[in-house]
Protein backbone atom coordinates (compact mmCIF):
# COMPACT_ATOMS: atom_id res chain seq x y z
CA UNK A 1 0.00 0.00 0.00
CA UNK A 2 3.02 2.39 0.80
CA UNK A 3 4.43 1.87 -2.85
CA UNK A 4 1.04 2.61 -4.28
CA UNK A 5 0.91 5.71 -2.37
CA UNK A 6 4.45 6.87 -3.11
CA UNK A 7 5.23 6.19 -6.49
CA UNK A 8 2.09 8.30 -8.33
CA UNK A 9 3.52 8.08 -11.66
CA UNK A 10 4.41 4.63 -11.48
CA UNK A 11 1.09 3.59 -11.06
CA UNK A 12 -0.33 5.79 -13.82
CA UNK A 13 2.15 4.35 -16.12
CA UNK A 14 0.83 0.46 -14.76
CA UNK A 15 -2.55 1.49 -15.18
CA UNK A 16 -2.08 3.15 -18.94
CA UNK A 17 -0.08 -0.49 -19.86
CA UNK A 18 -3.91 -2.02 -18.61
CA UNK A 19 -5.88 -0.28 -20.83
CA UNK A 20 -3.43 -0.54 -23.84
CA UNK A 21 -3.38 -3.82 -23.28
CA UNK A 22 -7.10 -4.31 -22.57
CA UNK A 23 -8.41 -2.08 -25.78
CA UNK A 24 -5.71 -3.98 -28.26
CA UNK A 25 -7.23 -7.36 -27.54
CA UNK A 26 -10.53 -6.22 -27.64
CA UNK A 27 -10.06 -4.53 -30.85
CA UNK A 28 -8.01 -7.20 -32.49
CA UNK A 29 -11.22 -9.60 -31.13
CA UNK A 30 -14.13 -7.64 -32.96
CA UNK A 31 -11.55 -8.01 -36.10
CA UNK A 32 -11.48 -11.46 -35.98
CA UNK A 33 -15.37 -11.83 -35.96
CA UNK A 34 -14.63 -9.78 -39.66
CA UNK A 35 -15.38 -6.33 -38.53
CA UNK A 36 -13.23 -3.65 -39.98
CA UNK A 37 -10.31 -2.01 -37.68
CA UNK A 38 -12.44 1.57 -37.32
CA UNK A 39 -15.58 -0.45 -36.26
CA UNK A 40 -13.45 -2.28 -33.76
CA UNK A 41 -11.43 0.62 -32.37
CA UNK A 42 -15.23 2.75 -32.05
CA UNK A 43 -16.92 -0.29 -30.42
CA UNK A 44 -14.19 -0.67 -28.00
CA UNK A 45 -14.30 3.39 -27.21
CA UNK A 46 -17.67 2.84 -26.69
CA UNK A 47 -17.92 0.02 -24.42
CA UNK A 48 -14.83 0.84 -22.29
CA UNK A 49 -15.88 4.35 -21.73
CA UNK A 50 -19.97 3.42 -21.66
CA UNK A 51 -21.29 6.39 -23.69
CA UNK A 52 -23.76 2.96 -24.87
CA UNK A 53 -24.57 5.31 -28.53
CA UNK A 54 -25.56 1.89 -30.09
CA UNK A 55 -23.75 -1.61 -31.49
CA UNK A 56 -22.14 -0.65 -34.80
CA UNK A 57 -23.02 -4.04 -35.46
CA UNK A 58 -25.81 -6.58 -34.01
CA UNK A 59 -24.05 -8.43 -31.22
CA UNK A 60 -26.03 -11.39 -32.33
CA UNK A 61 -23.02 -14.63 -31.64
CA UNK A 62 -22.03 -16.28 -28.04
CA UNK A 63 -18.61 -15.13 -29.28
CA UNK A 64 -19.33 -11.36 -29.86
CA UNK A 65 -21.65 -11.57 -26.30
CA UNK A 66 -18.62 -12.95 -24.57
CA UNK A 67 -16.31 -10.41 -25.92
CA UNK A 68 -17.88 -7.45 -25.39
CA UNK A 69 -19.16 -8.51 -21.48
CA UNK A 70 -15.12 -9.14 -21.28
CA UNK A 71 -14.35 -5.67 -23.10
CA UNK A 72 -16.63 -4.45 -20.59
CA UNK A 73 -15.92 -5.61 -17.33
CA UNK A 74 -11.68 -5.21 -18.04
CA UNK A 75 -12.37 -1.69 -19.56
CA UNK A 76 -14.51 -0.33 -16.98
CA UNK A 77 -12.71 -1.35 -14.21
CA UNK A 78 -9.48 -0.31 -16.41
CA UNK A 79 -11.07 3.41 -16.42
CA UNK A 80 -11.56 3.40 -13.39
CA UNK A 81 -8.11 2.45 -12.01
CA UNK A 82 -6.94 5.22 -14.90
CA UNK A 83 -9.32 7.78 -13.39
CA UNK A 84 -7.95 7.53 -9.75
CA UNK A 85 -4.33 6.95 -10.72
CA UNK A 86 -4.52 10.36 -12.45
CA UNK A 87 -6.03 12.11 -10.06
CA UNK A 88 -3.51 10.98 -7.35
CA UNK A 89 -0.47 11.96 -9.83
CA UNK A 90 -2.03 15.40 -10.27
CA UNK A 91 -2.75 15.91 -6.25
CA UNK A 92 -0.23 13.51 -4.46
CA UNK A 93 2.90 14.10 -6.16
CA UNK A 94 2.33 17.95 -5.03
CA UNK A 95 1.53 17.36 -1.77
CA UNK A 96 4.24 15.02 -0.57
CA UNK A 97 6.70 17.64 -2.24
CA UNK A 98 4.71 20.26 0.08
CA UNK A 99 4.91 17.91 2.90
CA UNK A 100 8.60 17.23 2.30
CA UNK A 101 9.47 20.71 1.93
CA UNK A 102 7.67 21.43 5.17
CA UNK A 103 9.57 18.13 6.80
CA UNK A 104 12.76 19.14 5.83
CA UNK A 105 12.31 23.14 7.20
CA UNK A 106 10.74 21.74 10.75
CA UNK A 107 14.70 19.51 10.86
CA UNK A 108 16.70 22.61 10.05
CA UNK A 109 14.35 24.96 12.61
CA UNK A 110 15.39 22.66 15.62
CA UNK A 111 19.61 23.14 14.00
CA UNK A 112 21.60 25.56 16.19
CA UNK A 113 25.57 25.85 15.84
CA UNK A 114 25.58 23.89 12.57
CA UNK A 115 27.10 24.57 9.27
CA UNK A 116 25.52 26.03 6.28
CA UNK A 117 26.68 24.68 2.56
CA UNK A 118 25.90 26.61 -0.06
CA UNK A 119 25.98 24.74 -3.54
CA UNK A 120 25.85 20.72 -3.85
CA UNK A 121 28.30 20.78 -6.67
CA UNK A 122 31.71 18.22 -6.60
CA UNK A 123 33.08 20.44 -3.68
CA UNK A 124 29.73 20.61 -1.98
CA UNK A 125 29.18 16.82 -2.37
CA UNK A 126 32.65 16.27 -0.89
CA UNK A 127 31.96 18.92 2.05
CA UNK A 128 28.54 16.68 2.90
CA UNK A 129 29.72 13.76 3.38
CA UNK A 130 33.10 14.82 5.85
CA UNK A 131 30.85 16.67 7.87
CA UNK A 132 28.30 13.60 7.67
CA UNK A 133 31.24 10.98 9.01
CA UNK A 134 32.51 14.01 11.48
CA UNK A 135 29.09 13.77 12.98
CA UNK A 136 28.35 17.44 12.30
CA UNK A 137 25.19 18.84 11.78
CA UNK A 138 24.79 20.97 8.43
CA UNK A 139 21.76 21.78 5.82
CA UNK A 140 23.07 22.46 2.17
CA UNK A 141 20.97 25.24 -0.06
CA UNK A 142 20.51 24.00 -3.40
CA UNK A 143 18.87 25.55 -6.34
CA UNK A 144 19.14 22.84 -8.81
CA UNK A 145 16.24 20.08 -7.93
CA UNK A 146 18.24 16.93 -9.69
CA UNK A 147 21.20 17.99 -7.17
CA UNK A 148 18.62 19.01 -4.52
CA UNK A 149 17.27 15.25 -5.08
CA UNK A 150 20.61 13.60 -4.84
CA UNK A 151 21.40 15.44 -1.80
CA UNK A 152 18.14 14.46 0.18
CA UNK A 153 19.06 10.61 -1.21
CA UNK A 154 21.83 10.67 0.11
CA UNK A 155 20.50 11.95 3.73
CA UNK A 156 21.21 15.22 3.66
CA UNK A 157 19.28 17.75 5.39
CA UNK A 158 18.96 19.90 1.71
CA UNK A 159 16.52 22.92 1.14
CA UNK A 160 16.27 23.78 -2.37
CA UNK A 161 16.73 27.79 -2.74
CA UNK A 162 18.96 30.20 -4.11
CA UNK A 163 21.79 31.01 -1.66
CA UNK A 164 21.98 34.56 -2.90
CA UNK A 165 18.89 35.20 -1.27
CA UNK A 166 18.75 36.79 2.23
CA UNK A 167 15.46 34.91 2.72
CA UNK A 168 17.06 31.53 1.76
CA UNK A 169 19.94 32.20 4.22
CA UNK A 170 17.52 32.60 6.97
CA UNK A 171 15.74 29.96 6.31
CA UNK A 172 18.67 27.77 6.51
CA UNK A 173 19.20 29.03 10.13
CA UNK A 174 21.91 31.76 9.66
CA UNK A 175 21.10 33.58 13.00
CA UNK A 176 21.88 30.43 14.52
CA UNK A 177 24.64 28.78 12.51
CA UNK A 178 27.51 28.48 13.50
CA UNK A 179 29.72 28.26 10.03
CA UNK A 180 28.77 29.53 6.78
CA UNK A 181 30.71 27.55 3.62
CA UNK A 182 29.87 28.98 0.11
CA UNK A 183 31.50 26.79 -2.52
CA UNK A 184 29.42 27.83 -5.92
CA UNK A 185 31.39 27.53 -8.72
CA UNK A 186 30.67 31.21 -9.47
CA UNK A 187 32.88 33.50 -7.55
CA UNK A 188 30.61 36.49 -8.05
CA UNK A 189 27.77 34.23 -5.83
CA UNK A 190 29.94 33.32 -3.64
CA UNK A 191 31.24 37.53 -2.98
CA UNK A 192 27.40 38.25 -2.23
CA UNK A 193 26.44 35.45 -0.26
CA UNK A 194 29.89 36.02 1.94
CA UNK A 195 28.17 40.03 1.90
CA UNK A 196 24.64 38.73 2.47
CA UNK A 197 25.96 36.33 5.48
CA UNK A 198 28.01 38.68 7.50
CA UNK A 199 25.39 41.15 7.33
CA UNK A 200 22.96 38.59 8.80
CA UNK A 201 25.01 37.22 11.39
CA UNK A 202 28.02 39.07 12.42
CA UNK A 203 29.60 36.61 14.18
CA UNK A 204 29.19 33.63 12.23
CA UNK A 205 32.25 31.98 10.49
CA UNK A 206 32.56 32.36 6.84
CA UNK A 207 34.67 30.36 4.59
CA UNK A 208 34.25 30.91 0.95
CA UNK A 209 35.33 29.30 -2.22
CA UNK A 210 37.03 31.22 -5.08
CA UNK A 211 38.15 30.23 -8.61
CA UNK A 212 40.01 32.86 -9.71
CA UNK A 213 43.11 34.24 -6.94
CA UNK A 214 42.00 37.84 -7.43
CA UNK A 215 38.69 36.82 -6.17
CA UNK A 216 40.36 36.26 -2.57
CA UNK A 217 40.50 39.78 -1.65
CA UNK A 218 36.89 40.40 -2.39
CA UNK A 219 36.13 37.77 -0.60
CA UNK A 220 38.11 38.74 2.27
CA UNK A 221 36.97 42.74 1.94
CA UNK A 222 33.38 41.31 1.92
CA UNK A 223 33.80 39.51 5.33
CA UNK A 224 35.15 36.01 4.75
CA UNK A 225 37.12 34.72 7.28
CA UNK A 226 38.97 32.24 4.88
CA UNK A 227 39.14 31.76 1.26
CA UNK A 228 39.80 28.20 -0.46
CA UNK A 229 41.17 28.41 -3.97
CA UNK A 230 40.87 25.07 -5.10
CA UNK A 231 42.02 24.89 -8.37
CA UNK A 232 44.87 26.84 -7.36
CA UNK A 233 45.37 24.41 -4.45
CA UNK A 234 45.67 21.59 -7.18
CA UNK A 235 48.07 23.10 -9.36
CA UNK A 236 50.24 23.63 -5.78
CA UNK A 237 49.99 20.08 -5.29
CA UNK A 238 51.30 18.88 -8.56
CA UNK A 239 54.03 21.26 -8.65
CA UNK A 240 54.89 19.57 -5.15
CA UNK A 241 55.20 16.29 -6.59
CA UNK A 242 56.82 17.63 -9.85
CA UNK A 243 59.57 19.37 -7.89
CA UNK A 244 59.74 18.32 -4.79
CA UNK A 245 58.67 14.17 -5.07
CA UNK A 246 60.68 13.21 -1.96
CA UNK A 247 58.99 15.45 0.60
CA UNK A 248 55.94 15.01 -1.22
CA UNK A 249 55.91 11.37 -0.31
CA UNK A 250 56.64 12.18 2.99
CA UNK A 251 54.91 14.72 4.16
CA UNK A 252 51.77 13.42 1.98
CA UNK A 253 52.04 9.69 2.29
CA UNK A 254 53.19 8.08 5.38
CA UNK A 255 50.97 6.86 7.75
CA UNK A 256 53.15 8.64 10.28
CA UNK A 257 52.37 12.32 8.59
CA UNK A 258 48.66 11.44 7.64
CA UNK A 259 48.23 11.08 11.70
CA UNK A 260 49.83 14.01 12.50
CA UNK A 261 47.85 16.03 9.87
CA UNK A 262 44.70 15.34 11.49
CA UNK A 263 45.94 15.94 14.75
CA UNK A 264 47.16 19.06 12.95
CA UNK A 265 43.31 19.87 11.95
CA UNK A 266 42.19 19.19 15.22
CA UNK A 267 44.00 22.16 16.39
CA UNK A 268 43.09 24.48 13.16
CA UNK A 269 46.58 23.63 11.55
CA UNK A 270 47.73 22.29 8.23
CA UNK A 271 51.09 20.56 6.55
CA UNK A 272 51.87 22.90 3.48
CA UNK A 273 54.75 22.23 0.83
CA UNK A 274 55.47 25.93 -0.79
CA UNK A 275 57.46 26.76 -3.64
CA UNK A 276 59.10 29.96 -3.26
CA UNK A 277 58.78 32.20 -6.21
CA UNK A 278 61.19 34.10 -8.71
CA UNK A 279 59.66 37.39 -7.33
CA UNK A 280 57.47 37.53 -4.53
CA UNK A 281 57.28 39.39 -1.09
CA UNK A 282 59.04 36.97 1.03
CA UNK A 283 61.65 35.47 -1.77
CA UNK A 284 65.44 36.19 -0.29
CA UNK A 285 64.33 36.46 3.16
CA UNK A 286 66.18 34.57 6.12
CA UNK A 287 63.34 32.31 7.68
CA UNK A 288 63.47 33.99 11.01
CA UNK A 289 62.29 37.17 9.15
CA UNK A 290 59.47 34.72 6.79
CA UNK A 291 58.35 34.19 10.07
CA UNK A 292 57.86 37.50 11.48
CA UNK A 293 56.56 38.95 8.25
CA UNK A 294 53.80 36.31 8.25
CA UNK A 295 52.77 38.11 11.92
CA UNK A 296 52.15 33.54 13.52
CA UNK A 297 50.29 32.53 9.90
CA UNK A 298 52.45 30.00 9.95
CA UNK A 299 56.03 28.87 10.70
CA UNK A 300 59.10 26.67 8.57
CA UNK A 301 59.51 23.74 9.34
CA UNK A 302 62.02 22.13 6.79
CA UNK A 303 63.85 23.64 3.91
CA UNK A 304 64.53 21.98 0.71
CA UNK A 305 67.20 24.07 -1.07
CA UNK A 306 66.76 23.71 -5.32
CA UNK A 307 69.90 22.34 -5.54
CA UNK A 308 70.77 20.16 -2.09
CA UNK A 309 69.34 18.31 0.51
CA UNK A 310 66.14 18.96 2.61
CA UNK A 311 67.33 20.71 5.74
CA UNK A 312 64.84 19.66 8.74
CA UNK A 313 64.33 22.00 11.46
CA UNK A 314 66.48 24.95 9.50
CA UNK A 315 68.25 27.58 10.82
CA UNK A 316 66.81 30.66 11.11
CA UNK A 317 68.90 32.69 9.89
CA UNK A 318 69.21 30.43 6.57
CA UNK A 319 67.68 32.00 3.26
CA UNK A 320 64.51 31.16 1.09
CA UNK A 321 65.76 31.70 -2.61
CA UNK A 322 63.22 31.21 -5.48
CA UNK A 323 62.67 27.98 -6.69
CA UNK A 324 63.48 26.11 -2.98
CA UNK A 325 60.85 24.36 -1.61
CA UNK A 326 59.53 25.03 2.54
CA UNK A 327 57.60 22.72 4.77
CA UNK A 328 55.54 24.87 6.71
CA UNK A 329 53.07 24.87 9.23
CA UNK A 330 49.82 27.09 9.12
CA UNK A 331 46.45 27.81 10.11
CA UNK A 332 43.95 25.64 7.84
CA UNK A 333 42.33 27.77 5.60
CA UNK A 334 45.30 30.09 4.89
CA UNK A 335 46.61 30.74 1.08
CA UNK A 336 49.63 30.27 2.55
CA UNK A 337 51.68 30.12 -1.16
CA UNK A 338 49.74 33.56 -2.00
CA UNK A 339 51.63 35.82 0.98
CA UNK A 340 54.69 34.67 -1.09
CA UNK A 341 53.47 36.22 -4.49
CA UNK A 342 52.11 39.01 -3.67
CA UNK A 343 53.77 42.07 -3.63
CA UNK A 344 56.07 42.97 -0.51
CA UNK A 345 53.72 45.78 0.86
CA UNK A 346 50.42 43.49 0.64
CA UNK A 347 51.54 40.50 2.63
CA UNK A 348 48.47 39.03 4.47
CA UNK A 349 48.09 36.87 7.28
CA UNK A 350 44.70 35.85 8.01
CA UNK A 351 42.26 38.60 7.84
CA UNK A 352 44.87 41.47 7.89
CA UNK A 353 46.97 42.91 5.15
CA UNK A 354 50.46 44.07 6.39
Amino acid sequence: MDNLIAFPSRNLIRVSLFMLVVVVMATAGYMEAGWNIQDSLYMVTLTVFTVGYGEVHPIDTPYLHALTMATMVFGCTGVIFFTGALVQFFTLSPLQQLLGVRRVQTEVDKLSDHVIICGFGRIGVALAKALKDGGSHFVVLEQNERRVTEARDAGFLCLQADATSEEALQDAGIDRARILATVLPNDAANVFITLSARNLNPSIEIIARGDAVSTERKLLHAGADKVVLPTHIGAERIAEIILFPETTRFVRDSEGTRELERSLRNLGLAIEVVVVPESGALTGLTIEDIETRARGAFFVVQLNPRDGDPITAPDKALRAEAGDGLVVVGRSGQTISAMFAVPRERIRAGRMTY
